[in-house]
C-alpha cells in the first residue's frame, strides 16, 4: 500500500511569534526586512511592532497612524533639510502626537524644525519620560522655557544639543544640574548668553559629560572652563571652544592638569593661547590626544607645536592654519625614528613661513596623510612641490587651492 501523502503545513500553524521575530532579527538588510513583512498581514504586524527607527515628514494625521502601526520604535527623525525645508514643517501638533503616541522613544531628532516652540517642547518632557537624546539644533523659537520642560520630565536624558539656539541661557543649564545626572553629550554651539556662571552650575551636577561643544559661546571664559575640566576629569573627552576668545592659557593648564583622556580640541581663535600652555597639553595627554585644531591661535610657535608632534603619538588631525611663527623648524627630526606618525589630516593653510622644503621633510617621517591643506601659503604651491619631487602619500589629497571638501573631523 503506497504511503499517505503527508498533509501540507502552513508555517503560520508552526511557528510562534517569538519564533518569527527571531527570524526577522537575523535579517540584516532592510530590504530583506521589507520583504518579510509582504508575506501575509501577520508578519507585517511583527514587522511593524519590531521596526525600531523612523524618519518622517510632519503631518499629525500620518504621524498618529505610524504610531499605531510602530509602537515599539525608539528613534524617530523628524529633522528638515536648511536646503530643502518645506513650510511650516513639523509643528507644536505634531509634537503632541509623537509625546501622546511613542512612549518608548528614546532618540528624537527636531534638526532645523523652526516652528516649533517651548509649548511642543514642553509636551516632550511630560510625555516621553524614557527619552535619552534629543537634537533640536537650529530649532530658533526654543528657550529655557520649554527645554527646561525636557530636562525636568525626562530624567534619563544623555544627550543634548542645541546648536544656533540663541535664546538658551545658563538657566537651563541649572535645570540639567539638577534632573539629568546621567547627562553625557551637550551641544551649545553659538547659544552666546550662556556664560562662566551656567557652566559651574552644569557640572555641579552633570560630573560625566564626555562631549561639550561650545563653540562660538562668546561669554565663556576661563573660569568656566576649569570647572568643567575639573569636575569632568575622568569623562571629558572632546572639548569645542571655537571662537572663544575669552578663553587662554589658564583653561589650556587646567585640562592639562585634570583632564588626562582628552581626545579631541578645539580651540581654533582662541588667540590668548600661548605656547606654554600648549606644551602642558602635550605632556599631560601624550596618550589620549587625537585631534587638535588651534587656528587663529597667533602665539604659538614651533616649540609647542614640536612638543605636540612628538609627544602626542596617537594624533591623527591637526589644524594650525592661520599661526604665522610657525616655521619649517617645527618638522625636523619628528620622534628620530622612535615611532611611526599616524597624522591623517594637517591644515597649514596661511601659514607664510612654512615652505616646500618643510612640507617634504614632514613627508619623509610621515606617510600615512590623507589630507593636507596648503591654502594661501606663499612658499608651498603645486608648481613648487612637483619642481621639488615630492611625492605624497598615495591617497592623500592635497588642497593647494580650496577646490576640495574639507574633512569635518576639526569642525
Amino acid at each position: 500500500m503506497a504511503d499517505a501523502v503527508a498533509s501540507p503545513v502552513c508555517i503560520n500553524d508552526t511557528l510562534t511569534d517569538d519564533e518569527l521575530r527571531s527570524i526577522l532579527a537575523r535579517l540584516e538588510c532592510d530590504k530583506d526586512k521589507e520583504v518579510f513583512g509582504l508575506v501575509c498581514k501577520r508578519w507585517l504586524h511583527l514587522q511593524s511592532t519590531e521596526r525600531k527607527k523612523l524618519s518622517a515628514r510632519a503631518g499629525s494625521h500620518m504621524l498618529s497612524r505610524m504610531a499605531a502601526r510602530f509602537t515599539r520604535v525608539l528613534e524617530l527623525d523628524l529633522s528638515q533639510s536648511v536646503s530643502r525645508s518645506f513650510y511650516p514643517g513639523v509643528t507644536d501638533s505634531d509634537l503632541a502626537v509623537i509625546a501622546e503616541g511613542f512612549k518608548c522613544l528614546k532618540v528624537l531628532k527636531l534638526q532645523n524644525c523652526k516652528a516649533i516652540t517651548d509649548r511642543g517642547l514642553a509636551l516632550i518632557g511630560s510625555g516621553l519620560s524614557s527619552l535619552q537624546s534629543l537634537d533640536a539644533s537650529y530649532c530658533r523659537k526654543l528657550s529655557d522655557k520649554g527645554l527646561s520642560a525636557v530636562a525636568e520630565g525626562c530624567h534619563d536624558l544623555r544627550s543634548l544639543h542645541l546648536a544656533g539656539c540663541r535664546f538658551v541661557t545658563d538657566g537651563l543649564l541649572l535645570a540639567l544640574s539638577r534632573n539629568c545626572k546621567n547627562l553625557i553629550e551637550l551641544g551649545l554651539q553659538g547659544c552666546t548668553n550662556v556664560t562662566d556662571s551656567g557652566l559651574a552650575d552644569l557640572v555641579d551636577g552633570c560630573q560625566q559629560i564626555c562631549y561639550l561643544d561650545i563653540n562660538k559661546c562668546s561669554n565663556v571664559g576661563d573660569i568656566g572652563i576649569s570647572k568643567v575640566a575639573e569636575a569632568c576629569s575622568s569623562s571629558l573627552k572632546t572639548l569645542k571652544l571655537l571662537d572663544c576668545y575669552k578663553v587662554g592659557d589658564e583653561s589650556i593648564f587646567s585640562l592639562s592638569k585634570f583632564c588626562k583622556n582628552l581626545e579631541t580640541l578645539i580651540i581654533g581663535g582662541c588667540r590668548d593661547v600661548s605656547d606654554e600652555s600648549i606644551k602642558s597639553l602635550a605632556a599631560a595627554c601624550k596618550n589620549s590626544l587625537k585631534n587638535l585644531r588651534m587656528d587663529w591661535c597667533l602665539n604659538i610657535s614651533d616649540s609647542s607645536l614640536r612638543c605636540i608632534l612628538t609627544q602626542c603619538k596617537h594624533l591623527e588631525a591637526l589644524d594650525i592654519g592661520c599661526c604665522e611663527e610657525i616655521t619649517d623648524a617645527a618638522f625636523e627630526d619628528l620622534g628620530n625614528g622612535e615611532f611611526e606618525f599616524g597624522l591623517k589630516v594637517l591644515k597649514v593653510s596661511n601659514c607664510p613661513k612654512i615652505t616646500v622644503s618643510g612640507i617634504g621633510t614632514l613627508l619623509n617621517q610621515c606617510n600615512s596623510l590623507e589630507y593636507l591643506d596648503v591654502r594661501s601659503c606663499p612658499h608651498v604651491t603645486k608648481v613648487g612641490c612637483d619642481e621639488a619631487g615630492l611625492t605624497f602619500p598615495e591617497y592623500c589629497k592635497v588642497n593647494f587651492t580650496g577646490s576640495l571638501s574639507e574633512p569635518d573631523v576639526l569642525v
